[in-house]
């Protein structure tokens, strides 16, 4: 909204300083600024509201150190998240773009459910929570908005490449903060739908979904819905599941979503940007910039969550927080087109993930084979694994929050990776 407040007032009245709204770096970093401080100052107040209506965790006995003072933490601290996320995108951001559109809805949608799983946990003492059909289900509702939404808007495009003849320079790139992304990316060269890309099938950290049928003759691209919305939907699925996994121990989801923001931040800018998508010869995005502003308020609202619950934690997210900021995190690989990079950057969900099906996976098999059976770790997921190895909750945060930004800085480094 102040966005366009600043411009009206820049163009009408040319107001001295109501320009930098126009600059997606100066919203974004106010956009930061403001989803850290609603976080830490209003999280103080969320918090002494849930401990006022006895909203605290129950800890269920599995034998592990400190387990049994965590018990009566205030929960559901996810709205947090949710609060200091929303409200400085109104603020900061175009709320006409389709990118972040589609996540204010992934974030509304996925806190909703986050929210309704907690509410039964707490309310109607309901340890089960909301049945997990129904959370699949609306996984799945939020794929099938998600993929139709890229497959069809005329405003989900990408470029291919600059033509010959048209040189992509400081000049030209200076004629991209006087004219809409929309009206420059037009001059430059055509529009192309989501799903189009120059590459084979996957090449540049990019997938060409329709290049998966081509074999069926040149038709079958006209049903590549039918392999681009499952994907969008399993990969929604496994992220969110796997950052509810992560969030096990005081600070390691929150920390490490942070982290995985901040990259994804990374891509969003320069994917948005004519000279560095041109210089790293990587697609092009119009209007995906703006993201930018949406995924740092995502980070700075994080941040802000993590002064809480960082060891020993004064609230946990529940799943009010661990769905929505799963869900958050695959849209916007999605919306920028590194979804393959998602198994590297996202590694941490993926080791827990995997550790929980392994885990019951293995121990079926043995069970049946042998009539006993073997676990492959001491507890599943991985965090707990090294719990019951004696080591301290928050030397396991600090070390997967390093191995988080190893990661992160290989997921970067794939910009220059042909």
């Amino acid at each position: 909204m102040l966005y366009y407040l600043f411009d009206f007032l820049d163009k009408t009245y040319d107001l001295p300083g109501a320009g930098l709204f126009q600059f997606i770096t100066f919203r974004a970093a106010m956009t930061a600024i403001t989803s850290l401080f609603i976080a830490t100052y209003f999280g103080r107040r969320i918090i002494e509201f849930l401990q006022r209506k006895q909203v605290g965790e129950t800890i269920r006995e599995l034998g592990l150190e400190g387990q049994a003072q965590k018990a009566g933490t205030p929960t559901m601290g996810g709205v947090i998240i949710i609060l200091a996320i929303v409200i400085p995108v109104l603020l900061f951001a175009q709320l006409d773009n389709i990118y972040v559109i589609m996540l204010l809805v992934t974030t509304i949608w996925m806190g909703v459910i986050g929210f309704i799983d907690d509410y039964i946990k707490k309310f109607k003492q309901d340890k089960e929570g909301l049945p997990g059909r129904f959370k699949v289900f609306g996984q799945i509702g939020l794929g099938i908005i998600v993929g139709g939404t890229m497959y069809l808007s005329d405003q989900v495009t990408v470029r291919r490449q600059i033509p010959a003849g048209i040189e992509v320079n400081q000049q030209s790139y200076g004629q991209a903060q006087t004219n809409s992304d929309r009206d420059l990316s037009k001059a430059f060269y055509p529009a192309e739908k989501a799903l189009i890309t120059t590459m084979p099938f996957v090449k540049n950290n990019e997938i060409d979904y329709e290049k998966v049928l081509a074999w069926l003759g040149p038709e079958a691209v006209n049903y590549s819905w039918l392999i681009f919305i499952p994907i969008i939907i399993f990969i929604i699925t496994a992220v969110s599941n796997g950052a509810n996994l992560t969030d096990g121990i005081d600070g390691l989801a929150a920390g490490t979503s942070a982290i995985i923001g901040v990259t994804l931040a990374i891509f969003a800018w320069v994917s948005g940007n004519l000279v560095f998508s041109d210089y790293l010869n990587i697609m092009y995005i119009p209007n995906i910039g703006e993201l930018s502003i949406f995924i740092m308020a995502f980070v700075g609202a994080l941040i802000g969550f993590l002064w809480y619950n960082a060891y020993p934690a004064q609230v946990f997210m529940g799943d009010t927080g661990s769905l929505t900021i799963g869900g958050i995190i695959a849209v916007i690989a999605i919306a920028i087109r590194k979804e393959w990079l998602i198994p590297i950057l996202c590694g941490i969900f993926l080791m827990e993930n995997l550790s929980v099906v392994l885990q019951v996976g293995w121990f079926k098999y043995t069970k049946k084979r042998t009539g006993t059976g073997v676990r492959l770790f001491k507890m599943a997921p991985l965090h707990h694994h090294y719990q019951v190895k004696g080591y301290h909750e928050s030397k396991i945060v600090t070390r997967f929050w390093i191995v988080g930004i190893v990661l992160a800085v290989l997921t970067i480094v794939t910009l220059k990776i042909r």
